[in-house]
């Protein structure tokens, strides 16, 4: 197992990743924020170099300093072999097993491997099921979303997100029946949201893995990778920062007009404050 520390190794790798796109896409988008800058304090392992058969990302030990913090203890996998990952994974200080973590990846066999090896740990591995998977919303979900949508419940609302859903970038997950239990859309000014997880499917990483992979589809498309946040959504705001998103110095407000309204002097609209995440 080795660390690539070295400045022009970890360049040389993100452009070994790029030519293996879309399979890479988790760690290279990692490691593409590490050469930039590395505002999330990450690092990269390998099984060898130059030539490697497993990668993988994980947070720094001084970061990673809270055992419980399931969204900073954030892994990224991408491997050729997968005995290869089995190895590294099974190897001694890859991985912090003591902590609450998650590992992110789409190679196959990442499932069966990761909970062989925690079992022969002793250790029980809440992995994502295998008959979930990712995907885009359809305009089928409009429904659903105008339901849980805080914004949401009427008709306008609802052919509005059918509008999101049919125009902009969206990404969801999917359990075994092919609905969804996850998921993020766009808005048509760029911006990331309106997400949701269904209740009996919270606290299992996934709005953080989805909010990550559509920054990086966002971004892949030219688009800035931002998003606001309730100003009482401390939960949310916290996700996004330990991804890397930067809090905006001002308030995103939203002014709503309405002419029923404006017509009785004794009401007034009144803008809706909101952090703004970017």
């Amino acid at each position: 197992m080795l660390i690539l520390s070295c400045s022009s190794k970890l360049r040389l790798m993100e452009g070994t990743l790029r030519r293996h796109l879309p399979d890479t896409l988790l760690v290279y988008g990692t490691v593409m924020t590490i050469n930039r800058g590395n505002p999330a304090a990450q690092e990269v392992l390998v099984d060898s170099w130059p030539e490697f058969k497993v990668v993988l990302t994980r947070p720094q030990r001084e970061v990673a300093s809270d055992d419980s913090d399931l969204y900073t203890n954030t892994y990224t996998v991408y491997y050729r072999d997968v005995g290869a990952y089995q190895a590294l994974l099974a190897s001694a200080g890859a991985v912090n097993w003591g902590q609450t973590f998650r590992i992110l990846g789409i190679r196959d066999g990442m499932y069966e491997v990761s909970k062989d090896v925690a079992e022969a740990k002793g250790i029980k591995l809440e992995v994502l099921d295998p008959a979930m998977r990712l995907s885009s919303l359809d305009v089928s979900h409009a429904d659903l979303l105008n339901d849980t949508w805080s914004f949401g419940g009427n008709e306008k609302s609802r052919k509005y997100l059918a509008s999101l859903i049919r125009h902009f970038p969206s990404i969801c997950l999917l359990d075994a029946a092919g609905h969804p239990v996850s998921w993020v859309a766009s808005y048509p000014f760029g911006a990331m949201g309106p997400g949701y997880t269904l209740p009996q499917h919270r606290r299992c990483g996934y709005m953080g893995m989805l909010t990550n992979l559509l920054a990086k589809r966002l971004h892949a498309l030219g688009y800035p990778s931002y998003g606001y946040v309730a100003m009482e959504n401390y939960p949310m705001q916290r996700l996004q920062e330990s991804q890397g998103f930067q809090r905006q110095p001002n308030l995103w407000y939203f002014i709503l007009h309405n002419p029923a309204l404006v017509k009785d002097p004794t009401l007034t609209p009144r803008p809706a404050p909101g952090t703004a995440l970017a």
